[in-house]
């Protein structure tokens, strides 16, 4: 449903539609919360105090248990009566305590970690990373970060942005390209969240590494649809990625020497125990290697995680966590650039009783782009900040049922690009493009209903409102047509400007709001399979603008207005799940659709650099995607990994509209830059014994779509090319084979050091994998020729791990 100023009755219906849907919610809490017991705590690791995410609490031989949220808090209600209390998580020992429940309890506990036996090695995967029959969690990728630090990798850099692409419906654009795409989508419709903050791109060195340094992170989860109501503003998915909180038993250093960048992490507890911190430190200094080779052009990125917390009482604790990471880049006398990524987040945990948590969150997250051309002696400056208040809470009313809700409010500050002369010879004037600010707000509330035995519902209704604030002087156009088509010429073209219209500093220009429910039902057929189904719908209020044509990748967010409309994401899903061998082995096959309406699309030709009316380059369309995913995984016994394979297509189609004319591609529906008919994935990793252990990952997928000249002509003694449709061809198929082995010197578990070299083989057969074709004249011959572009070959590396 979109609502803007001019439909005021639907906004009034909306509210009172969520309000009732609350109200529902909030009856059925108080009338299934009255009876029985409650026990509540937290579960920590007994060598670190970390706490853990996704720890199994349950009651022996009952159907009464939970999973510990985010900061490692549960709460169960049973019944008054004497249990066996079940402590679960994979890779750590058991407890089992026998309780009475005859009054409410807090009771914490500290988990403690399998050690190896050297006579017999069995490993196995975390319980994040097992399916849950029952739970109605569906198109969720989970890897915890032991994982991803067994998977080869390119330079011996561990990647966690590159681990989620060998999971089913996750891709990159090619390498050298930063992000990922998730079913189908653009790079722009993923949320990613470091601890909540929002991280507007998650590559080092242009897509060669993630921003995340895996000694600090804790956990992650990747939402591909069925997405928690808590979350939105994302067409496409969630990345929910937490640091750690820092070691509160000891101090402990943590990091690597690699080939081309090195890192370090320390860690230990603070405030006479009451607290702890984390600082992680990492950075290139391949730049330095160049330079004393006598190249001029030079690359390096670093970056530095920072996080502590207090625990002011047993009912109050306060985080602190922080990222700033930069790259730069310097070409000669040619150019250079700079990008970078700032977040901070102060968070109070508060346990209000043995059933109500809540998080309250105060947030700020920066992005900016600088370029620097060196002919013409002037700097490109872009940036987008914004401000994020958020309360959370969750409330377990009993075992069946449990309730979050809260709300949120983002404030936005564009700053779309600012040119500035370096010299005072430069031929280049300032230019400052109009700031862009805007607010969007939301509230939620989501429920996880045990209805039966074997049927459970997740179901919430998100309530969002954006509203685009003045300040600045709007362009006002003929019949409201910033781009019209002229039959004449057959082009597209900017529309008739007839004045301006002056906002005051915030004044809304225009209001969008949307419900966005969200519904998944798990249904568990027998002890060892269930299928789920799932539907979601999320609005997306900010548009990465990013015209492949352009000379330079420049980064430029740009908010909803009056031509810029909302992206609204419809997504269906089913799945069947499965565990065989006593959960040594598991199935997850998953079909989707996914359709997204107001999907920007640009003009032949279009223009975004520098341009203060960017609603005259582009039109509105529509995508859609749908493809069926399947994951195998062997999770115990020396050889573990999986199989993951997509079938999927992705399409887009954008019709001329009230511009006229006949659209892109006469209109009809056409590949998207991230279409991938089939993504196969195969990775595994084997524990040959106590100081050798092995990995591999082998990769193939279709190529993806690009446009080809189709012929040329003569004009004025000049060759020009003539094109095909947009994205009617494709690069050639994508395939590479990485390998890896890991071995500790000495594994003597009482010493304080620990180390260990992991010798790594990317692109094993060297694959010259194209990232782009380009077209020319051989200027020998004259003739035409295509020449493959390609990044990486075989790429060896040898990294030396250690943690003291």
């Amino acid at each position: 449903m979109l609502i803007n100023s001019k439909s005021r009755n639907h906004p009034k219906k909306s509210i009172k539609t969520a309000l009732t849907f609350l109200g529902i919610l909030m009856v059925n809490a108080f009338v299934l919360g009255q009876d029985g017991y409650t026990i509540n705590g937290k579960i920590t690791d007994k060598d670190n105090g970390e706490t853990l995410f996704g720890a199994s609490v349950f009651l022996k031989n009952t159907n009464i248990g939970v999973v510990t949220n985010e900061y490692g808090f549960y709460s169960i209600t049973a019944p008054k009566g004497s249990y066996v209390l079940v402590i679960s998580y994979m890779g750590y020992l058991d407890i089992n305590q026998e309780i009475q429940l005859d009054k409410d309890q807090k009771l914490d506990f500290e988990v403690e970690e399998y050690t190896t036996r050297l006579d017999e090695i069995v490993v196995t995967a975390e319980e994040s990373e097992r399916i849950s029959l029952k739970k109605p969690e569906m198109s969720i990728a989970k890897l915890n970060i032991k994982t991803v630090k067994q998977m080869p990798v390119v330079l011996g850099e561990v990647d966690i942005i590159k681990s989620i692409q060998l999971l089913p419906g996750v891709t990159n654009n090619g390498e050298g390209s930063s992000g990922f795409n998730v079913r189908g989508g653009a790079v722009d419709q993923n949320l990613v969240l470091l601890d909540e903050a929002i991280i507007y791109n998650t590559s080092h060195l242009l897509g060669f590494f993630s921003v995340f340094n895996a000694d600090a992170i804790k956990d992650m989860k990747l939402y591909k649809g069925g997405i928690p109501a808590r979350f939105g503003g994302r067409a496409s998915s969630v990345l929910d990625i937490r640091q750690k909180d820092g070691n509160s038993k000891n101090f402990s250093l943590t990091g690597g020497i690699g080939a081309i960048s090195s890192r370090l992490a320390a860690e230990g507890p603070m405030f006479k125990d009451k607290g702890s911190f984390l600082v992680a430190g990492r950075g290139s200094y391949a730049h330095l290697l160049l330079k004393a080779s006598g190249e001029e052009n030079s690359a390096y990125f670093y970056d530095l995680n920072l996080k502590t917390n207090y625990n002011l009482n047993e009912n109050n604790r306060l985080f602190l966590s922080g990222y700033f990471g930069r790259d730069a880049f310097d070409f000669g006398d040619s150019f250079d650039s700079s990008y970078g990524n700032l977040s901070g987040n102060l968070r109070w945990n508060h346990i209000f009783n043995d059933r109500l948590f809540s998080n309250l969150s105060l947030i700020y997250s920066k992005y900016d782009y600088d370029l620097g051309i060196k002919i013409e002696e002037f700097e490109w400056i872009s940036s987008i900040n914004n401000y994020n208040l958020k309360y959370d809470l969750a409330y377990y009313v009993n075992d069946r049922f449990k309730l979050d809700f809260g709300a949120s409010g983002i404030y936005y500050d564009f700053d779309p690009g600012q040119v500035r002369p370096t010299s005072e010879t430069s031929a280049i004037n300032p230019l400052s493009l109009d700031r862009k600010k805007a607010l969007e707000s939301a509230a939620y509330i989501d429920a996880e209903h045990k209805l039966t035995d074997k049927l459970t519902a997740q179901y919430g209704l998100r309530y969002s409102i954006f509203n685009r604030l003045g300040g600045q002087a709007m362009v006002d156009y003929a019949n409201d047509q910033p781009v019209v088509y002229n039959g004449t010429l057959g082009i597209y073209q900017r529309g008739t400007e007839i004045g301006e219209t002056d906002f005051e500093k915030g004044e809304t220009i225009k209001s969008y709001g949307n419900l966005e429910p969200r519904v998944s039902l798990a249904y568990q057929l027998n002890d060892v399979s269930s299928v789920k189904a799932g539907y979601s719908r999320v609005a997306q209020y900010i548009h990465l603008l990013s015209n492949t044509t352009s000379v330079t990748p420049l980064d430029v967010w740009t908010p909803s207005g009056q031509f810029i409309e909302p992206q609204l994401s419809d997504q269906y899903a089913l799945g069947y799940f499965r565990n065989f061998m006593d959960k040594t082995y598991s199935l997850e096959v998953e079909a989707y659709y996914k359709t997204i309406s107001n999907r920007i699309d640009y003009i032949d030709g279009s223009d975004l650099i520098g341009n203060n009316t960017i609603e005259t380059e582009i039109l509105n369309g529509e995508s859609r995607a749908y493809g069926l995913e399947f994951l195998v995984r062997k999770t115990e016994g020396r050889l573990t990994g999986w199989l993951a394979y997509t079938l999927s297509k992705s399409e887009q189609r954008t019709p001329g509209g009230n511009a006229g004319g006949p659209g892109i591609n006469d209109g009809k529906w056409y590949n998207t830059p991230f279409d991938r008919t089939h993504d196969l994935s195969l990775t595994g990793a084997y524990q040959l014994n106590d100081k050798w252990s092995f990995g591999t990952n082998l990769v193939f997928q279709t190529g993806r779509p690009v446009t080809y000249p189709n012929g040329q002509y003569e004009y004025e003694g000049l060759s020009i090319a003539s094109y095909s449709d947009r994205n009617s061809d494709r690069l050639p198929a994508y395939h590479r084979l990485d390998v890896s082995a890991t071995y500790v010197p000495n594994r003597k578990p009482n010493k304080r050091w620990k180390g260990e070299w992991v010798f790594s083989i990317y692109n094993l057969y060297n694959r010259k994998n194209a990232a782009a074709i380009s077209f020319g004249q051989n200027i020998e011959t004259g003739a035409n020729q295509a020449t493959r572009v390609a990044i990486f070959g075989m790429v060896p590396s040898v990294t030396y791990n250690f943690k003291f």
